[in-house]
């Protein structure tokens, strides 16, 4: 294997890890030699992925982790460092999105703005700041935020959702700013709606049936195994010197 897509003792945090996308990015990374965390607020299918990454060869850790309460979040950088003695990177994905129902933002009660929030944002705050010293001690790290495609044109009906991922990428740019003399990277990915398990599982049947693909340049579904690659890349010693950027990945649909 070439030396700039190895992630052999790569120590890399998913959040969200258990299931849908961040399965895939655990799966992945472990098959390239990286010591994998799922993190996810279901500690039981965190436990399960590891255990069939381990079950395959490679080595994992599975923790519960609430992102949105920053003790637990601390404790998530803990259990990986008591596991594998460092943190080189992570992957902020879990968010809420795919349980929120698509409603005008006038629908939206304020209660669930507020924990769209608390997690989309706050958490993917307290998940940086909990892996932090470690990366600064090392001299080295590398933070890649999952926004959304949604940020480029504006899409209707999930206002909190939106808005918490233009945020993301805001957040991105300023931590890089921040954390770049501590030779940490900080990027973003912006996805399409790709069609995870979870995201298959809380969709209307009607609506993914009816869905077309005219706006894009590839004319098909966004799957995880789209989004792999580019997150690998930033994880990955071929990213060194790339900070602060985000990538759009949605077959084209929107050209940023």
């Amino acid at each position: 294997m070439g030396k700039h897509f190895d992630l052999t003792d790569r120590v890399i945090i998913i959040t969200g890890g258990g299931k849908g996308i961040g399965r895939v990015y655990a799966e992945e990374m472990a098959s390239l030699g990286a010591k994998v965390v799922t993190a996810d607020i279901d500690g039981e299918s965190a436990e399960a992925v590891a255990a069939a990454i381990r079950q395959s060869g490679g080595q994992a850790l599975g923790v519960r982790v609430d992102i949105a309460d920053a003790d637990s979040c601390d404790a998530m950088a803990a259990a990986t460092l008591d596991a594998f003695g460092t943190i080189t990177g992570l992957v902020n994905n879990a968010a809420l999105m795919s349980t929120l129902p698509r409603r005008s933002w006038f629908e939206i009660p304020v209660e669930e703005w507020d924990k769209v929030m608390d997690v989309n944002l706050r958490g993917l705050f307290q998940c940086c700041r909990a892996v932090y010293p470690t990366m600064r001690d090392a001299n080295y790290g590398k933070i890649v935020n999952i926004s959304s495609s949604r940020i480029w044109d504006g899409s209707p009906n999930r206002l909190h959702y939106t808005t918490s991922k233009a945020g993301v990428f805001g957040f991105t740019r300023a931590l890089a700013s921040e954390v770049g003399s501590d030779n940490i990277t900080v990027n973003a990915v912006t996805p399409g709606f790709t069609l995870s398990d979870t995201q298959i599982q809380n969709s209307d049947p009607q609506y993914l049936a009816t869905r077309k693909f005219d706006d894009q340049l590839i004319k098909r579904a966004q799957v995880p195994d789209d989004l792999v690659g580019a997150v690998m890349f930033f994880m990955s010693g071929s990213s060194d010197f790339i900070s602060g950027q985000t990538l759009n990945i949605d077959g084209g649909r929107t050209m940023h």
